[in-house]
């Protein structure tokens, strides 16, 4: 039989039942022998179930006083596993539901070992299978055509537990923020933006009793997921009223036109920089080079907006109301544009370095 004694096998647990020893008995029947159990604040009910994974199949246990969310889990997994483990190729993350094939987490863990150890795999979904519930069908589609098209992330399942993870990975998967399941999504787009490769297997598509258990929080922890959109997007509108703002205030004190747009563009510019370095994109590159790249893009996007309204007054007029118009459309197409250059470019953290480069 084949075995896979350098990963480690990941898994975070709130409340389990008899299915954790399932999935344990999985995973050990295909070869692993390295198990890391992380308990999330479990009631004292359920921690016989832990217990019997440690004395029946010799797991490694890690608690939480209280539940901190699947996030932090996962991060005092990692940290864990990078100070005990130092010899490992890798660790797989999977869930303790038994949603995921043991077949499955042995091929996505074959998958990352045949690649060289140089990407982290992601086992990913059918959600066009008929035992998919609907809510998990469009909160999963809806996310994966969100974050493509803001992001530029190309992802078929970007809430999928089972990731199988190079060693290389671990020390950027510490300093990726979220607690609970925004942590799975901020881990994509950090990989993205640091340019560790993503490579997906396709695995089973598994909804015990319609996903009854699952402790994912449709409105709170979509909010989550969906933060960097929506944090640049408040960026925005922030920065939009304190230019506006800011330029009447001048404007009726000075009457100079010219002098209350210039500084209230250069106020509103400044807040809508440090906001977006370090809440939006919380980026770490340094602070010169995307100052230089982020007014860079600001003028040609201002050129742009004005070339492009001036282009498009010449086809439908150049009315106050036509031009107010046009320049709405087209400053609204430019914001998704801003977006995804800002974090590819203007934002982007210096690329990780694999195991073999290091």
């Amino acid at each position: 039989m084949k075995t896979y004694d350098d990963i480690t096998v990941i898994i975070p647990s709130l409340d389990p039942d008899d299915r954790l020893l399932e999935v344990i008995s999985g995973v050990r029947a295909q070869g692993f022998t390295d198990i890391l159990l992380i308990d999330d604040g479990s009631s004292a009910e359920n921690q016989h179930f832990f217990e019997e994974a440690q004395a029946q199949y010799g797991c490694e246990l890690l608690h939480h006083p209280h539940n901190l969310g699947k996030g932090r889990a996962l991060k005092t997994a990692f940290a864990w596993v990078t100070e005990h483990r130092p010899d490992i190729r890798g660790c797989v993350t999977i869930d303790g539901d038994n949603q995921h094939h043991p077949e499955d987490i042995a091929a996505c863990t074959d998958k990352m070992l045949e690649g060289g150890c140089k990407a982290l795999v992601l086992g990913v979904r059918d959600f066009d299978s008929e035992n998919v519930p609907p809510k998990s069908k469009f909160g999963n589609k809806c996310t994966s055509f969100v974050f493509r098209a803001f992001c530029g992330l190309k992802v078929s399942d970007t809430q999928t537990g089972l990731r199988v993870f190079p060693k290389f990975t671990l020390p950027t998967m510490l300093e990726i923020s979220g607690e609970r399941f925004e942590y799975e999504t901020n881990m994509l787009l950090v990989c993205k933006q640091a340019k560790i490769p993503l490579v997906e297997q396709t695995i089973r598509t598994i909804y015990i009793d319609e996903n009854a258990t699952t402790h994912f929080h449709p409105i709170k922890d979509s909010l989550r997921i969906y933060g960097i959109i929506i944090r640049f997007f408040l960026s925005s509108i922030l920065s939009f009223v304190l230019d506006y703002g800011f330029f009447n205030l001048l404007y009726a004190l000075t009457k100079y036109l010219f002098l209350a747009t210039i500084i209230a563009r250069v106020t509103s510019s400044l807040f809508n920089f440090t906001v977006n370095r370090t809440a939006v994109f919380q980026s770490k590159a340094p602070l010169a080079a995307t100052m230089v790249r982020y007014y860079l893009l600001c003028a040609v996007q201002m050129l742009t907006s004005y070339g492009l309204v001036a282009l498009l007054s010449l086809l439908f007029g150049d009315g106050s109301v036509t031009v107010a118009v046009l320049k709405l459309v087209v400053d609204i197409f430019l914001y998704f544009i801003s977006f995804r250059i800002q974090q590819a470019w203007v934002f982007a953290n210096k690329p990780a370095e694999s195991e073999s480069e290091s």
